[in-house]
C-alpha cells in the first residue's frame, strides 16, 4: 500500500513538472512571437517611409528639373530689342531715327500749343474793364502780361487805334497769319517723318530680299532655312516702319486738332475785340 501511495506521487510530481515545463515553452514560443511579429511591423514600416522619401525624393527632382528647364519669360522690352537686333543695324537705325526726331518735334508742338491756350472770355473782361477805366494803354498792359497769340493780337490791335479801326482789322488779320504759321511750325517735318518711316522699312525689304535670292543663288539650292531667315529680317524692317508711322501719325493729328481749336478761338476773339472797340470808340468820340 506504502508502495502505490508512493508511486501516484511520483507520477503526480512528474506530471506537475512536465506541465510547467510545457507552459514555460508556450510562453517563450509567444514571446519569440510577439518580438518576430514586431520586427516585422517595423520592418513594413521602414520599407513604407523608405519608398515615400524616395517618391518625394523624385518629385523633387522632376520639379526641380522642370523649374530649370522652363524657359524664362521674356518682357516687352527684351522682344523688341531682339526683333530690332535681328532686323538688321542699317535701316533700322534710320527708322529709329525718324521715330525719335518725329517724336522730339510732337513734344516740342504739344507744350508750345499747351502754353498758347489762353481763357478768351476772361482776358476780354480784363481788356475791357481796363480800356473802359484806364483807357488804351491799360489795356495794352493787360495784354502784354498775358501769354499766347490771341493776347498777342489783342495788343497790335489795340497798338494802332490811333491810326483808326480800318488800321486795327488789318494789323488783327496780318498778326493772326503771322500767329497762325507759328501755331504750325514744325508740323510739316512730322508729316514728312511719317511718310518715310515706311519707306525706309519697305527699302529694308526689298534689299533683305535680294540679299535672301543672292545666298539662294550662292547656294545653287532653295534652302527653306535660309529663305526663311533672309525674308524674316527683311519684314522686320518694314513693320517697325510702320509701326513709327502709327505712333507719329496719332500724335500728328492730336496736334492739328490742337491747332484748329486754337485758329477758332483767335477768329472768334477777334471778332469780339472789333466790337469791343467799335462801342469804345462810339462813346469817345
Amino acid at each position: 500500500m506504502k508502495k502505490a501511495l508512493s508511486l501516484l506521487a511520483i507520477v503526480a510530481l512528474s506530471l506537475g513538472t512536465v506541465n510547467a515545463y510545457a507552459q514555460e515553452d508556450m510562453a517563450a514560443t509567444e514571446e519569440v512571437a510577439e518580438a518576430t511579429a514586431t520586427e516585422t511591423m517595423d520592418s513594413a514600416d521602414a520599407a513604407v517611409d523608405s519608398a515615400a522619401a524616395t517618391t518625394d525624393s523624385a518629385a523633387t527632382e522632376e520639379e526641380e528639373a522642370a523649374v530649370e528647364e522652363a524657359p524664362a519669360e521674356k518682357g516687352f522690352t527684351q522682344i523688341l530689342k531682339e526683333k530690332f537686333i535681328e532686323g538688321g543695324a542699317f535701316f533700322m537705325s534710320f527708322v529709329l531715327l525718324a521715330l525719335v526726331l518725329g517724336l522730339a518735334l510732337v513734344i516740342e508742338r504739344i507744350i508750345y500749343l499747351t502754353f498758347a491756350q489762353t481763357n478768351i472770355e476772361k482776358l476780354l473782361e480784363e481788356v475791357e474793364g481796363a480800356l473802359n477805366n484806364g483807357g488804351v494803354e491799360a489795356a495794352k498792359e493787360v495784354c502784354r502780361n498775358t501769354r499766347g497769340p490771341v493776347a498777342t493780337i489783342f495788343f497790335e490791335g489795340l497798338d494802332h487805334y490811333d491810326e483808326g479801326l480800318d488800321m486795327v482789322d488789318k494789323s488783327i488779320m496780318s498778326v493772326g497769319s503771322v500767329e497762325n504759321g507759328k501755331l504750325e511750325k514744325g508740323v510739316s517735318w512730322i508729316s514728312l517723318f511719317i511718310a518715310l518711316a515706311p519707306m525706309l522699312g519697305f527699302m529694308g525689304t526689298v534689299i533683305g530680299m535680294i540679299g535672301a535670292f543672292d545666298a539662294i543663288e550662292a547656294a545653287g539650292d532653295i534652302n527653306p532655312s535660309l529663305v526663311a531667315g533672309g525674308i524674316k529680317v527683311a519684314l522686320l524692317t518694314t513693320v517697325f516702319g510702320l509701326i513709327t508711322a502709327i505712333i507719329l501719325q496719332i500724335f500728328y493729328n492730336l496736334i492739328v486738332a490742337m491747332i484748329d481749336g486754337i485758329v477758332i478761338k483767335m477768329e472768334d476773339a477777334s471778332i469780339s475785340f472789333m466790337d469791343m472797340l467799335v462801342e469804345y470808340n462810339k462813346k469817345n468820340s
